[in-house]
C-alpha cells in the first residue's frame, strides 16, 4: 500500500488558521483519479491539489485539482 503525503495549508497568510486553506498531496503519482476524489472528499476543503511527476522532459510536473464534488481545471491558492 502506498503512503500518500498529505499537507492542509493556509493560503494568503502567515498565521496557522487564517487565510484559505487547501489540501496538496505531494506523491499522487499511481493514484487514480477516483483516488484523488475520494482523499478531496475526505479533507473536505474547497480544494486539493494532486502533484505528479512530469510525463515528458518538457515539463516540471504536472498538478490536478480536486473539489470535494469534482475535478477542476486551476485553482489558485492550493498551487
Amino acid at each position: 500500500m502506498q503512503k500518500i503525503k498529505v499537507y492542509q495549508i493556509d493560503s494568503f497568510t502567515k498565521e496557522l488558521f487564517k487565510g484559505n486553506p487547501a489540501g496538496v498531496v505531494i506523491n499522487a503519482d499511481g493514484l487514480t483519479a477516483e483516488q484523488m476524489q475520494q482523499i478531496a472528499r475526505e479533507l473536505n476543503n474547497s480544494e486539493t491539489a494532486f502533484l505528479l511527476s512530469a510525463q515528458d522532459h518538457e515539463q516540471d510536473g504536472q498538478i490536478r485539482y480536486f473539489t470535494p464534488i469534482t475535478e477542476v481545471p486551476s485553482c489558485g491558492h492550493a498551487t
